[in-house]
């Protein structure tokens, strides 16, 4: 009955379109159910400068990339400033940013408050990452086994694995595995239709969650694929004014058949799940900014805001308050509406898992 109220309590503090998240009634639920730390998978929505480490065009250590983090200072971030991940990390009660493990000024003591393992330009499909060599998934994953016993050192086998059980697993991609590969790269065309690779890549995933929970992991949370035809980039290449209709429906088949494939390991493993609607959130604030705060969804902060993100940005100017935009550049989004998608997840963490 006290975590029933304590639940009501907290998601009546997240009204519909203007989201709200009470941190200590969050905090009072992370410390109740135990959860130890934020470790996070996947591609440049959420890599918070592993690509740093890497041999790599697909790079955003330099302003105005961080503009609006911490003392200006660029990260690796593809961001005006922190992504949804940090925001998690911060309401659950640990840092105010998730470090990316290749961090070579990472300390020991650090670990067991989570790290990310992302790579911007990933996907759940491993060419995905070799087109542009950056970590794949299965690197990741390695990555992750070499936490594990580096976190072992530091605090002990009985304490590494209480961490590892119970914390916070974060994996967000898929953007990249059509837009950098299926609808660019004329390999996998050639290998699969359309539909055949969506369950290709399903059935990646799959392969990568059982890893993950041969691991250790026992809390998942899905980030959803974004409306693909509403990137500020996509619409310049097809000459769309409003989001391109057969890119998001691509992207709004494959999440419902991503659910399917998280509920069916939920059970087969024993999981708890969640899907962040990320697909829905940001459809509604490119086509109504206001209802979010913003004022502008079309085009990014970022020069033209039209075609510019990664290098293409170095040396450009962007606009006075990032927080009236949906996008920064012109594919990934502002902190703010990193904000707000971290808060999404974290009502999906309360209301899915306990």
């Amino acid at each position: 009955m006290e975590y029933l109220v304590l639940k009501i309590m907290i998601l009546a503090t997240i009204p519909f379109y203007s989201l709200a998240v009470e941190i200590p009634l969050v905090r009072q639920v992370a410390l109740k159910y135990n959860v130890s730390c934020i470790l996070v998978f996947g591609d440049s929505s959420v890599d918070s400068g592993n690509n740093n480490a890497l041999h790599t065009t697909m790079k955003s250590n330099f302003l105005p990339y961080g503009k609006d983090f911490f003392h200006s200072r660029p990260t690796g971030r593809f961001s005006n400033g922190r992504l949804a991940t940090d925001f998690v990390a911060e309401a659950v009660g640990y840092r105010k940013v998730i470090p990316p493990f290749l961090d070579p000024n990472l300390k020991p003591e650090d670990l067991e408050y989570g790290v990310s393992f992302a790579s911007a330009a990933t996907g759940f499909d491993d060419y995905t990452a070799e087109v542009s060599n950056v970590l794949s998934v299965s690197k990741q994953l390695e990555y992750f086994a070499h936490y594990k016993i580096h976190l072992r050192r530091e605090v002990g086998e009985e304490r590494a694995e209480f961490i590892t059980r119970n914390a916070l697993y974060i994996i967000s991609m898929g953007t990249n595995d059509f837009l950098q590969n299926y609808f660019l790269e004329p390999t996998r065309p050639k290998q699969f239709s359309l539909e055949e690779f969506e369950n290709f890549l399903l059935s990646r995933f799959a392969k990568d969650v059982k890893e993950m929970h041969r691991l250790g992991a026992r809390r998942l949370i899905i980030v959803g694929v974004l409306p693909l035809g509403c990137i500020p980039l996509i619409k310049t290449i097809r000459g769309a004014e409003g989001c391109d209709k057969s890119l998001n429906s691509v992207a709004h088949a494959f999440n419902a058949k991503l659910l399917q494939q998280l509920n069916i390991l939920k059970t087969k493993l024993g999981l708890r799940t969640a899907l962040v609607d990320v697909y829905g959130m940001i459809q509604r604030a490119v086509t109504n900014p206001k209802q979010y705060g913003f004022v502008e969804g079309s085009k990014g902060c970022v020069g033209t805001g039209t075609i510019e993100y990664g290098d293409s940005c170095k040396g450009v100017n962007s606009c006075s308050d990032a927080d009236k935009y949906v996008f920064w550049d012109a594919v990934h989004p502002t902190q703010k509406m990193y904000k707000l998608i971290a808060e999404e997840a974290i009502a999906s963490f309360v209301t899915n898992f306990f």
